[in-house]
């Protein structure tokens, strides 16, 4: 607790415009044992914030000046060496903290979430992950600006930093910024990040190879977005549609709709009319005959689990919001977007969209709970401000590099990839992701400007029965943990 007079004194260097003291790190290490069923490893924990500085702009140099306290959680295993790979993580949002690839999939510990239909009741838990990456490379898990702990040094804005361009820079500079702190220049480098983080990791990777000669060896997306173009319902874009109807038929599958069928026919079923017929159906517009129109509502309709009446209303279009409102409406349910398995009451039995996303508000609260309980006791870390989990403060983001065109990062990635032919990309997909479609990755990797061979050679893909954060599947998790494992090995 403060007293009057040190508050007094404050007040009055703060009015004399005394110098304010330099903003620094503040870090807690810890020890640490996990046991794991082939024997103890052991590591340290690396919890705070660091203090970047950058060489300020104009006609004469000065010394470098703070600009932002990042937040991270670095695992470092004991008596490996400085060669050992190093593996940066960060989720997406915009807006969204690292803790759901932190505590959900990476870390040395685990939320106790539960599942769709099984969730885990309060009070909430932690456990050992013995499928860590921790076992393959030392783990960096970072916070964008405004996220978790992280904020601009005092008496900086934080909206600089949000931003496409800005948020990239920064990222950047923290990764190139540890390398140099922890004396890990010779380690591989390997990004990943999940969802808007795949945007990220991309942006990042180039923006490593472009400006500081740091070339990753490896890329993870997971649950990727890598053009805006192919996910987003704007007028005369037709391709949202093209790209989300694999994704509502996987969905209506996790609900009973395709009873009787493996979720792998009904996908691979609606691919092919999502590639063939449906491009030519949406191309002719008014054009479509009223008896042709019909024909493929019902063939939509049975696709994806809604009634082909509706689907006829919507014009053959089906925005997902609407779809996630629309499938269940008979049961009294909405859908989850961010995993299609998940449901709740709806509180709109006629509302044209979800109000709300079941699968964060049922997931969110696990992951809350964990990350605030799990840095103050075993991490050692607190701090005076909120862990902002789901952020809405970085909005407006900006994209005004992208001014007139579609955000996108696949030019990126491809560039990277052919400047460093040692990069490999690792993508992991949900079948059931209504916020990132499986189909719309498919299709921008599939034309990237890279050579055949790179594409079939460098880039693996994955699919996994679950959502967007397709760890809380527990079959999925145990299957993603072995092929990240073997994507840091380079044996996949």
């Amino acid at each position: 607790m403060t007293d009057q007079s040190t508050r007094t004194t404050a007040d009055a260097a703060a009015r004399d415009g005394a110098e304010k003291p330099e903003p620094a790190d503040r870090m807690s290490v810890t020890a640490h044992v996990l046991e794991l069923p082939d024997g103890p490893l052991s590591y340290t924990a690396h919890t705070g914030t660091t203090v970047l500085r950058e060489e300020p702009s104009g006609d004469g140099y000065q010394r470098a000046e703070a600009y932002a306290e990042v937040f991270s959680v670095s695992y470092v295993a004991s008596g490996r060496g400085d060669q050992r790979p190093v593996v940066f993580a960060f989720n997406g949002g915009p807006g969204a903290s690292t803790v759901w690839l932190h505590l959900g999939l990476f870390g040395p510990r685990r939320v106790d979430s539960g599942d769709a239909g099984a969730l885990t009741p309060p009070p909430f838990g932690l456990l050992d992950n013995h499928e860590t990456l921790l076992r393959e490379a030392d783990l960096v898990m970072v916070d964008a600006m405004t996220t978790g702990y992280s904020r601009p040094a005092p008496g900086a804005k934080p909206d600089r930093h949000h931003g496409f361009a800005e948020d990239r820079d920064l990222i950047a500079s923290f990764v190139v910024d540890w390398l140099s702190r922890h004396e890990r220049w010779h380690s591989p480098l390997f990004l990943a990040g999940e969802s808007y983080g795949t945007t990220r990791a991309s942006a990042v990777a180039g923006r490593l190879t472009d400006r500081y000669y740091v070339v990753p060896s490896g890329i993870a997306l997971i649950s990727p977005v890598l053009d805006f173009g192919t996910v987003f319902f704007t007028p005369g874009n037709d391709a949202p549609y093209l790209h989300y109807l694999p994704t509502y038929a996987a969905i209506a599958h996790a609900h009973g709709k395709h009873e009787g069928r493996l979720l792998q026919d009904v996908v691979d079923e609606a691919e092919a009319f999502a590639e063939q017929q449906y491009p030519q159906l949406l191309a002719q517009g008014l054009r479509l005959g009223e008896e042709e129109k019909r024909a493929a509502a019902e063939t939509i309709g049975s696709l994806i689990g809604v009634d082909p009446e509706w689907v006829e209303r919507v014009d053959l279009r089906v925005e997902h919001m609407a779809f996630l409102a629309e499938l269940q409406r008979d049961r009294g349910l909405v859908t989850g977007r961010i995993d299609g398995r998940f449901s709740a009451p709806a509180g709109d039995g006629i509302g044209a969209q979800m109000e709300t996303d079941p699968s964060i508000d049922q997931l969110a609260p696990a992951y809350t709970a964990g990350i605030n309980q799990y840095l103050r006791t075993e991490l050692e870390f607190s701090s005076d401000v909120v862990y902002e989990i789901m952020s809405s403060r970085v909005h407006p983001w900006s994209y005004k590099d992208f001014e007139n065109r579609s955000v996108e990062v696949a030019s990126d990635l491809a560039r990277v990839l052919r400047k460093s032919p040692s990069t490999r990309v690792f993508v992991a997909h949900g079948y059931h992701d209504a916020a990132t479609p499986f189909h719309a990755s498919e299709h921008v990797l599939a034309h990237l400007a890279v050579p055949r061979e790179t594409y079939e050679q460098r880039i693996r893909v994955e699919d996994y029965e679950a959502g967007h954060m397709m760890y809380c599947h527990e079959p999925s998790r145990l299957a993603l943990s072995a092929h990240l494992a073997q994507w840091v090995r380079g044996d996949d």
